[in-house]
């Protein structure tokens, strides 16, 4: 039994919850079926853990930049994907997407001499028209999103390899474009971004605690709180820590530290997207669409304007995704947002704690999803395995990931607490 004190406010008993009952409250979703993010982060730490041990060199500040940059495009891809799930749908087509969005910045670019900062956001509003076509036949005509993204996937392709005559390369040379997936930030900013981003968290939460308390609510206890902040606080600093060192091999030549740049643009967009899913009506609508579409809709809820939302904000971040695998590349060819981009995106999303069956995820979970897959890809390359090996063992921890939704939901629905 959870034990709580209650106090007076105003005249009004509120209930406050003490850091044991909280824990214990927790403890009680978990075993009901409400595991969020929890596997995919104990998995995390255990890969990390198996590849440190194997390679001295998995946990270098070089390798750890590295994986920033590896992994950026998956992230990107899957946040999008996260709302396109929450609805239950899917799309297939998000991988070719993102390359037919960088194709376009890499042409405008290199073959019409636009400045970056026509052509980034040329990419983006073609990422944007891309899911309001998709969104508009799946919630207008009714065509199932599978159909509508599949047939997208093989367009895609064949719309890639027209933009780039059949089966050209195309190469960027935009200092700017170029150091968005390969640049880092100096040490004092590196510093400085990160004491922002925990003092920023830290009034996030007590701002929270206090506007509930002020409105009578049940909050958190300040211990929880306090150990959020702690937990954040830990995480950042020791990273920055690391990537601040030296990691160039020669540095008199060229000295190489401070985070990469593309670590801040990811926090951006998971501050963004977190913020809408949590803290906005339009959120809200999200998760209830996702939940039970009749019963959004006959509360009044604009499902249709939900659905094809959710696709442009599924194909305006592949095309974010688009952008910095090109940068990473520093060129676009047809296999761009090929290959196993798609794969690895949705693999992402939904190790991360995202339901296949809508009305559960989040943002932050494309991020975690995302460095599972980042992790293992990067850890059994240092290992010295195959590709085969790596596909095999992302696609049987893929494979558990939508077992352990599964099963979740069936003790969730058993237990009442879905």
């Amino acid at each position: 039994m959870s034990t709580t004190t209650t106090t007076t406010a105003g005249g009004v008993k509120v209930v406050k919850p003490t850091v044991s009952s909280h824990i214990h409250d927790y403890w009680g979703r978990v075993r009901g079926g409400d595991l969020g993010s929890l596997p995919a982060v104990l998995g995390l730490i255990i890969l990390c853990l198996i590849f440190g041990v194997a390679r001295d060199t998995f946990f270098s500040s070089l390798n750890f930049a590295n994986l920033f940059s590896q992994g950026a495009q998956y992230v990107f891809i899957a946040m999008g994907l996260v709302f396109v799930l929450l609805l239950g749908e899917i799309d297939l087509s998000a991988g070719f997407a993102s390359g037919v969005c960088g194709a376009i910045m890499a042409i405008l670019l290199t073959n019409h001499d636009w400045p970056w900062y026509g052509a980034i956001p040329a990419a983006m509003v073609t990422g944007i028209v891309i899911g309001f076509v998709l969104g508009f036949l799946v919630a207008k005509f009714g065509i199932p999103s599978f159909v509508v993204t599949l047939a997208a996937f093989l367009a895609f392709q064949g719309i890639l390899l027209k933009l780039l005559g059949g089966g050209k390369n195309i190469s960027i040379n935009d200092t700017f474009v170029l150091k968005l997936a390969n640049g880092n930030l100096s040490v004092a900013i590196s510093w400085i971004l990160t004491i922002i981003a925990i003092v920023g968290y830290a009034a996030a939460q007590l701002n929270q605690v206090r506007s509930r308390a002020a409105r009578n609510l049940v909050t958190d206890p300040i211990g929880i709180v306090a150990m959020r902040i702690a937990g954040l606080a830990i995480v950042l600093l020791v990273a920055t820590a690391l990537l601040t060192q030296e990691r160039s091999i020669n540095p008199v030549l060229n000295s190489v530290k401070g985070v990469p740049i593309v670590a801040p643009i990811i926090a951006v967009f998971l501050v963004i997207w977190t913020f809408i899913l949590s803290r906005t009506t339009y959120g809200r609508h999200v998760y209830a669409v996702g939940g039970n579409t009749e019963a959004a809709r006959r509360a009044g809820i604009p499902v249709d304007r939900i659905r094809i939302s959710v696709f442009v904000i599924g194909s305006f971040m592949a095309s974010v995704g688009g952008i910095l695998a090109v940068s990473r590349a520093n060129s676009v060819d047809p296999n761009t947002g090929g290959s196993n981009i798609l794969l690895y995106s949705v693999g992402a999303a939904v190790i991360g704690g995202t339901s296949l069956f809508g009305g559960k995820g989040k943002a932050i979970n494309a991020v975690i999803g995302g460095a599972v897959i980042t992790v293992i890809d990067n850890g059994m390359g240092l290992m010295g395995y195959s590709s085969g090996t790596k596909y095999i063992v992302t696609g049987l921890i893929l494979l558990i990931a939508a077992s352990v939704d599964a099963l979740a939901r069936r003790r969730a629905a058993s237990t009442g607490n879905r």
